[in-house]
């Protein structure tokens, strides 16, 4: 089984693992660069970092579909996507990790479908994040150490410009208890290629009107370079646990 992390705004992590891969570009256009190839505890792992590398693409520019496409292209089923987002609900405090379970798309204008003029897709996208990878990353967590929070609500704005307070009101209002500017059309954008895909998200600030400091983008660096170490120590840990499940399944296959 080959894996996908998609990486945020933070650092890239696991980076010692991964060398770079030179593939033929899309069929919807050109991925974000700086797509990596590896083996994590002997699992193949792709990483590809949404902003690209360097951190240069906007959120509304990413092309979405191409990036998804590549990851179905290159046999990929577990796609584990990483962002670094804003604090609404009490609990959502800085540096804490959280593993959502529902999502609220509030972008607008981006290629968000591969439904074209061949096909029409009718996915059920009810319950947006694959339940048994959330489980995974939920419980890389336990045996790490690091507390990660079990659902929530990811809203997704347009971006690249932070929310006014009164938009993080409706948001509230809405039930999101996070506010991150990437994570739709690639949810849907997976459904629709048959990839299992969940969050990790890292909280980097409080959103807008949630706490009395002024927004501080040296804070949110500090807050994320910390917590992708975190990031960094859960993802190793997940990945331990699928080559163990892999090697005792391939062990019960044998006798």
């Amino acid at each position: 089984m080959a894996w996908a992390i998609i990486g945020g705004s933070g650092k890239l992590p696991l980076t010692g693992s991964f060398r770079a891969a030179d593939l033929p570009e899309s069929r919807y256009g050109s991925r974000s660069p700086g797509l990596l190839q590896g083996e994590v505890a002997g699992i193949e792992v792709w990483f590809l970092p949404r902003h690209g590398q360097p951190h240069a693409l906007a959120p509304h520019l990413v092309n979405y579909r191409a990036n998804v496409d590549t990851l179905w292209r290159l046999g990929v089923d577990g796609v584990i996507a990483l962002n670094t987002v804003g604090g609404i609900a009490p609990a959502a405090t800085a540096g804490s990790l959280h593993v959502p379970d529902q999502i609220i798309d509030y972008t607008w204008g981006r290629e968000h479908t591969f439904s074209d003029e061949e096909q029409l897709l009718h996915v059920d996208f009810a319950e947006p994040l694959d339940h048994g990878v959330r489980r995974r990353l939920l419980a890389a967590g336990e045996r790490a150490g690091i507390a990660a929070s079990d659902g929530g609500v990811y809203g997704a704005t347009q971006g690249p410009r932070f929310e006014t307070v009164a938009e993080i009101e409706r948001m509230a209002r809405d039930g999101c208890d996070l506010v991150g500017m990437t994570g739709m059309p690639e949810a849907a954008l997976a459904r629709e290629a048959g990839l299992a895909y969940a969050m990790l998200s890292l909280v980097v600030n409080p959103a807008a009107g949630r706490a009395d400091n002024p927004f501080d983008l040296d804070a949110i660096a500090a807050v994320a370079a910390t917590g992708m170490e975190q990031v960094d120590d859960l993802l190793r840990t997940f990945f331990d646990a699928v080559a163990l499940d892999a090697a005792a399944l391939e062990g019960g296959q044998g006798r």
